[in-house]
């Protein structure tokens, strides 16, 4: 598989924010495969990983790519 198939805007697990009527800046979305990652200060909520939509990682499979 090349990385331009296997591209974070093509997993189902990149969220683009456009559906919560915020665009992200640029081409940036979050990571929504693995939980959020916790925070130095205990009080401080986790955060989803930001990715590029060009970004890719090896959890990729064809069976979780984005819904047409």
């Amino acid at each position: 598989m090349t990385t331009n198939t296997a591209a974070c805007a093509s997993c189902r697990f990149f969220d683009d924010h456009k559906l919560n009527g915020a665009a992200a800046a640029g081409d940036e979305g979050l990571c929504r495969f693995n939980p959020p990652v916790s925070q130095p200060e205990p009080q401080s909520p986790g955060l989803w990983p930001v990715v590029a939509s060009k970004d890719w990682c090896g959890q990729f499979t064809t069976a979780m790519t984005a819904a047409e």
